[in-house]
């Protein structure tokens, strides 16, 4: 389908009547209507976040400056991100043995949680996984889930450097296991999602569940490569996401839960292929946008040319909403950077804008990643000392944008180089204000604010304004340098 006319269709797109007057008893928290989420007020909002997961022994990080503490929470609201993965892996909620929850594990997730609640971030939970388990140079699963198969147990594991390390006969091995439920895995990960439902699904500031990060599909790997592994859905990751999905409905009826595609659909196009499912409207698509041209180069490999990514970019967006469309959910991209490389940035962040794209890049700090293929991720050349911020990454992550709209948004714009910003949506009667972040790089003397069709209600707060409807017609914000 035409660029173009994706965008007519996204600015068309009709939403149900907007929900009841929330009451003091209504914790914030984002739910699907459409293709978009929406808060408490019936307001869709749009998601710019980082992903926080600690991938070592003890999986969250520590309260410290090189781990997370109030200052990065403050930092984060700072800059304009509203949003957070956090890793609340597996292996930490059920360490010893299936279904018993580490409550120490979760406790410790919970002074983050808080810290970034204080600061209205939303967070999704999301059992981070690379590898399966630090026994093939990966992590994510606990200890008990590694049940090597014959005849590799009678050798010693076989590592590789990620991501190759999935494509070894074993790890491929140990994934058809999982789906297949040998050893009761599967009902054991489906045991540690209903524990993290139980805990967090009143949490304030939650926006739902992220079933398993970048699923491998098993054996049949080199067709998921080449052709996105069709058959593999309906057999295996479809039943599979179902299983925990069912589970997490037993301990919280209304966060949304997302599936994720098999692992070669962040970085190549392929298709993918979840189904709804019947009786659930709830769902939610987490999908992963790494461009090959980004990969290529940060390994040196000569010939590659990053302007290549502008045409990737387009298309895992226009999937990922196709997708979200077949499935009955809404989309989050939730991971995608991984680099330092400022022009693959801008056309990911550009084309997010362009389609209204929530999104969680990959990563805040580094925490000494043990499974990446590209040590040029994080926001920081020292996670300990959040002045050595690198300044042209954050220049262009942070951006004016969107956070809340009552109503329907039609058209985004912001240009990283000058600041300029423009937005139109079509107003819905909320009873609350839209908001808008407003860069605090971009204007060094100030700006301007025009409002068509609405009006600003006060003055900013913590770079935020908030815009109100004067009428029923379109209402168009437009910001720029003074």
């Amino acid at each position: 389908m035409f660029p173009l006319l994706w965008l007519v269709l996204l600015a068309v797109g009709l939403m149900p009547a907007p929900p009841a007057q929330a009451t003091d008893q209504d914790p914030p928290q984002l739910r699907r209507d459409g293709r978009w989420l929406v808060d408490q007020y019936g307001r869709a909002v749009l998601v710019h976040g980082m992903n926080l997961v600690f991938k070592h022994d003890p999986y969250v990080p520590p309260n410290e400056p090189a781990g997370f503490t109030a200052d990065d929470a403050q930092w984060l609201h700072d800059h304009g991100f509203n949003g957070a993965r956090i890793g609340t892996l597996w292996a930490g909620v059920t360490p010893d043995r299936p279904g018993v929850a580490d409550e120490t594990y979760l406790a410790a997730w919970q002074r983050v949680i808080d810290q970034l609640a204080e600061h209205e971030i939303w967070m999704q939970y999301d059992f981070h996984q690379d590898q399966w388990h630090e026994t093939y140079g990966g992590g994510g699963v606990p200890d008990w889930a590694v049940k090597r198969p014959l005849p590799y147990r009678l050798l010693p594991p076989v590592t590789a450097p990620f991501p190759l390390g999935y494509w070894t006969p074993e790890v491929s091995t140990v994934f058809d296991n999982f789906w297949a439920n040998k050893h009761q895995l599967l009902d054991g990960w489906a045991a540690a999602w209903q524990i993290v439902a139980q805990r967090w699904r009143d949490q304030p500031y939650s926006m739902g569940y992220d079933l398993l990060n970048e699923p491998w599909a098993g054996k049949e790997w080199p067709d998921c490569l080449l052709t996105g592994c069709q058959d593999s859905y309906p057999r295996e990751l479809q039943p599979a996401m179902e299983h925990a999905l069912r589970a997490i409905r037993q301990a919280d009826p209304g966060n949304i839960v997302y599936f994720e595609p098999q692992q070669f659909a962040g970085g190549r196009e392929v298709p993918t292929n979840y189904g709804p499912v019947s009786g659930e409207d709830q769902l939610g698509y987490s999908w992963h946008n790494y461009c090959p041209q980004v990969f290529f180069e940060s390994q040196g490999i000569p010939g590659t040319d990053v302007s290549k990514c502008q045409e990737f970019s387009e298309e895992r967006t226009r999937d990922a909403l196709d997708q979200g469309e077949r499935m009955h959910a809404t989309g989050v991209m939730s991971e995608f950077g991984a680099t330092d490389n400022i022009e693959a940035l801008e056309i990911d962040t550009a084309v997010a804008d362009r389609y209204f794209t929530s999104w969680m890049h990959w990563s805040y700090k580094n925490w000494d990643d043990p499974t990446t293929a590209d040590t040029a991720q994080g926001m920081f050349t020292d996670d300990a000392d959040l002045s050595t911020v690198k300044q042209r990454k954050l220049r262009t992550l942070v951006r004016t944008y969107p956070q809340a709209t009552a109503g329907i948004p039609k058209d985004l714009s912001f240009d990283p180089d000058t600041g300029d910003f423009r937005f139109v949506y079509q107003p819905r009667d909320l009873a609350v204000p839209s908001v808008v972040f407003v860069s605090p790089l971009h204007y060094p003397d100030g700006y301007t604010v025009d409002v068509a069709g609405g009006h600003v209600t006060g003055p900013a707060r913590d770079n935020r304004i908030r815009v109100a409807a004067t009428g029923t017609g379109p209402v168009t914000v437009t910001i720029r340098r003074r």
